[in-house]
């Protein structure tokens, strides 16, 4: 098998959800791969919203919000995995023209492709000042799979793969993020059979 992974490295990719996978956390959703090795993969739901608001997370954490254009963004449910933990998926944000590569925040994901996921506090004390990352996701939990887990879901036709648009992301409205996903395929939901795969 790692011979093979190379070919199927989905870091920096979608996961849509197929129409026969019904589990209540993963239907009709959209997955952003922030790794993707030999040993699992890890990503964030992208498109199901939780029933917080950023403004109120931010009083949870005991820290003001001066960004207007986020107080009413959705916290979202990113996985069932450390449910009372945050996660903020974000554009790169560098130390500087000294250290070009080097992530600002005190712990950082850098993922190849361009996006980065913080988990520290300092990501969020930064957006409260009205600085911070411009485009940001923020979820509560995360979506991990075991060695080979990822892989066999895959060949069972739970999911399909693209790579991943920022678009989607930060830019489009949540409701619309499946179908958009799946344009990035070429395809619309009402051309997935709920039966691929197991004729």
């Amino acid at each position: 098998m790692p011979g093979d992974f190379a070919l199927t490295n989905l870091t920096n990719h979608f996961l849509i959800a197929m129409p026969g996978l019904q589990d209540h956390i993963f239907a009709r959703s959209v997955v952003y791969v922030c790794e993707h090795n030999e040993r699992g993969a890890l990503g964030l739901v992208i498109n199901k919203p939780g029933d917080m608001d950023m403004k109120r997370l931010f009083e949870k954490v005991a820290l003001p919000l001066r960004r207007e254009d986020l107080s009413n963004a959705p916290v979202f449910q990113g996985g069932p995995v450390q449910t009372e933990r945050g996660f903020v998926l974000h554009e790169p944000i560098f130390a500087g023209a000294d250290k070009p590569t080097e992530p600002v925040y005190a712990s950082t994901m850098m993922i190849p492709g361009g996006l980065e996921m913080t988990t520290s506090k300092d990501v969020l004390e930064a957006l409260s000042t009205g600085s911070g990352p411009r485009k940001v996701l923020v979820s509560l939990g995360y979506a991990a799979w075991g060695e080979g887990q990822l892989e066999s879901e895959l060949s069972g036709n739970s999911w399909l793969t693209v790579a991943a648009s920022t678009n989607v992301i930060f830019d489009t409205p949540v409701a619309q993020r499946y179908d958009q996903a799946l344009r990035l395929l070429g395809l619309e939901a009402w051309m997935l059979s709920p039966d691929a795969g197991h004729a």
